[in-house]
């Protein structure tokens, strides 16, 4: 015998890894249907036999004929026949064997089960009495069973339906407060540091809470001591949680993860008890850490919102900040917390003994998006025309999730074209996708599309008259992307880190070329300019109002001011005088005024440029941002404008004569099949 057969059963991973326990409720269910079985058997008696049914005559006649031994039957009052109302009961030799035939030979029985019911005379009850026993044929404990047995069934069931489903749901209502912290293993997530690209200075500051837990002897021996709470601040999409996660993954001790929502429930007073759930397990698997995602859903300001006061994120808040640091202390648990609105959390909560430091992920720069890039290619199939060092390089402001992104759709748009390897083309267009919107074929009569092709084209060439090289023209259509019915497409050489007011006035008179060459070659203005004029308008107020590029001065007119209870940007304090909010007004509209006559100039120094352009468009709907140059410089396209065409599929690999020879012979013995049942190379 092996040893396998000596092995203890498994734990069934179905439930938590916890062997099966015996369950009350399959017992129960048991209980009702036996109990329902000797119910009906016991009342009726002789049930599943083949009982032969006498009349009272039948039964004085067959006592008579001697078809009755002494002792074969019982007989027992039945008051619904009246005083003298008697059921009768027992076995009878078999009429088929004769009336002296007791051995039942063969397949025939020597006697059957026989009832009768009805009155009996004085004479008859003398004459069977003699013949049958006297003895009942239940017992007094029957008796109690067979009036009992009902309803027992029936408080089974009551019991089975009502009773334990209160008792279930107690448990329930008691489990509200138990934290719904999740303890992650390092088999299941597989997430290191070396997967995580583009943050190395965040990567160093998590990375000494790892080592301190792996080696505390180390910060010790010096005074040090390690952060209680560190807190990852960030757009989103910049990789706070796979941080977090390659920490867990990284680091040898038990980590739980929860999200800030998680504490909040319908019910008072279940997030506060979470909290103090949560530390409690913590405290036991001490050291640990104890990951919260998005902390600003109990997090932010105390006191803030519509009527103030106390509510339950309130006493959840109070609960975190109590158990983080207070008298009792959480020695060995390390919060790490995520957020991308550090502005509306609690001051409380940001102080030095909660949470210490404050880590910053932000957009990652050139090189975080190339070492990006270089992580997630790594699932792709990449032609060799791509160049990962020129992907990062056009795409600034591109967060990890975003390059992510662009790779997975890179490789969509491929497989759409029947390529085996994402290419250059395919990553581009996936760029323009992610940025602009995806093309609509949007139905547009000959007036919209001129309208259209001369209005890009008037934004196309100012930008490419005014820009110094910093942002050129990459792309114009005019087929609708997004909500706009064409589209002029800039892309960054650098990331933007300051502007200069030489370039936001170049922005601003680029956003009005599409207005201006409504002017001028239609004579007439639309509503295409709505976008436009909205953009140069906020640019204008900048410059104006918060980095005093005009002549009222370098003075801030007015703070954005942060709503805590909406989280976002609602009104302007205002605290100038209404002289100052004219001398605004004025200025802002002095510079969207001066760049729009600057547009109008450009583009009536260069309308042949201009009508050239349009007309290209009209004719192959999109042109790069070379091709506009070419116009200006030689007044025509000179370099090929190419297209996306679709790839047919590779025909597969034709068979050797010897398989199509073999191949032929089966298809002569196949002729009479019929079509679905023929061969795949037979003929339609």
């Amino acid at each position: 015998m092996s040893s396998e057969n000596n092995r203890p059963p498994k734990n069934n991973p179905g439930n938590n890894g916890s062997p099966q326990r015996f369950q009350p409720k399959v017992l129960l269910v048991y209980l009702v249907i036996v109990a329902a079985i000797l119910t009906i058997w016991f009342a009726n008696p002789g049930a599943g036999s083949n009982v032969k049914q006498l009349t009272i005559s039948e039964l004085v006649q067959a006592v008579k004929d001697g078809q009755i031994a002494e002792g074969d039957g019982v007989m027992e009052p039945e008051p619904s026949y009246g005083r003298d109302g008697y059921v009768i009961s027992g076995e009878m030799t078999n009429p088929a064997l004769g009336q002296d035939s007791f051995d039942g030979s063969g397949n025939v029985p020597s006697k059957v089960p026989f009832s009768a019911r009805g009155r009996l005379t004085e004479d008859d009850f003398l004459l069977v009495r003699e013949v049958l026993n006297e003895k009942r044929s239940s017992t007094a404990l029957q008796d109690v069973l067979i009036s009992l047995l009902p309803f027992l069934l029936i408080i089974g069931l009551l019991y089975f339906l009502f009773v334990r489903q209160l008792k279930n749901a107690g448990k329930g209502a008691m489990n509200f407060g138990k934290s719904k912290a999740k303890m992650l293993t390092r088999e299941k997530d597989s997430i290191m540091f070396k997967d995580v690209a583009g943050c190395d200075e965040a990567k160093e500051e998590v990375s000494e809470v790892v080592d301190f837990l792996r080696d505390p002897k180390k910060f010790q021996k010096i005074g040090g001591r390690i952060p209680k709470g560190v807190l990852m601040v960030g757009p989103p999409g910049t990789g706070k949680t796979m941080l977090a996660k390659a920490v867990a993954g990284e680091a040898d001790v038990p980590f739980f993860s929860i999200s800030g929502s998680d504490f909040v429930e319908m019910f008072v007073g279940v997030g506060a008890a979470r909290v103090r759930d949560m530390f409690e397990q913590g405290r036991k698997s001490a050291p640990c850490i104890v990951f919260i995602d998005e902390i600003d859903a109990v997090g932010r300001q105390r006191g803030a919102g519509l009527g103030g006061g106390n509510d339950e994120r309130e006493q959840t808040l109070n609960s975190l900040l109590v158990e983080m640091d207070g008298f009792d202390g959480h020695e060995g648990v390390i919060i790490i917390a995520a957020t991308n609105r550090p502005d509306v959390l609690d001051g409380a909560l940001l102080r030095p003994g909660r949470f210490d430091r404050q880590v910053t992920i932000d957009l990652p720069d050139l090189n975080g998006r190339h070492d990006i890039l270089k992580v997630h290619a790594k699932k792709v199939a990449l032609s060799e025309d791509v160049k990962l060092e020129h992907v990062a390089r056009n795409t600034p402001g591109f967060s990890g999730a975003d390059l992510a992104n662009l790779l997975n759709e890179g490789a969509l748009i491929a497989a759409r074209y029947n390529k085996k390897v994402v290419e250059m083309q395919d990553i581009d267009e996936a760029r323009d996708k992610i940025s602009f919107g995806r093309e609509r074929r949007r139905l547009m009569d000959d007036e919209d599309r001129k309208i259209t092709a001369f209005h890009e084209a008037g934004h196309a060439l100012v930008q490419a008259v005014v820009d110094d090289g910093h942002l050129p023209v990459h792309k114009v259509t005019i087929i609708p992307r997004g909500q706009s019915l064409g589209s002029t497409m800039f892309m960054p050489k650098k990331d933007v880190l300051n502007h200069s007011r030489r370039r936001l006035l170049n922005q601003i008179c680029c956003g009005m070329g599409g207005r201006a060459a409504e002017e001028i070659v239609m004579g007439d203005i639309t509503s295409g300019a709505a976008g436009d004029i909205r953009m140069v308008t906020k640019t204008a107020r900048h410059m104006v109002c918060d980095w005093g590029m005009t002549d009222l001065g370098p003075v801030a007119y007015g703070d954005n001011k942060d709503h805590v209870f909406l989280g976002q940007e609602v009104a302007r304090n205002q605290n100038y005088s209404e002289e100052t909010a004219q001398k605004i007004d004025e200025a802002i509209h002095v510079i969207v005024e001066k760049e729009y006559a600057r547009a109008l100039d450009i583009l009536k120094e260069h309308r042949k440029a201009l009508d050239v352009c349009a007309e290209a468009l009209l004719e192959h709907e999109t042109i790069d941002g070379k091709h506009i140059h070419e116009i200006i410089e030689y007044g025509e396209i000179r370099s090929p404008i190419t297209k996306r065409e679709v790839v047919e599929p590779e025909p597969e690999e034709e068979e050797p004569a010897e398989e199509a020879k073999k191949k032929a012979k089966k298809d002569d013995k196949n002729d009479g099949l019929s079509g679905e049942e023929a061969p795949a190379g037979a003929p339609a």
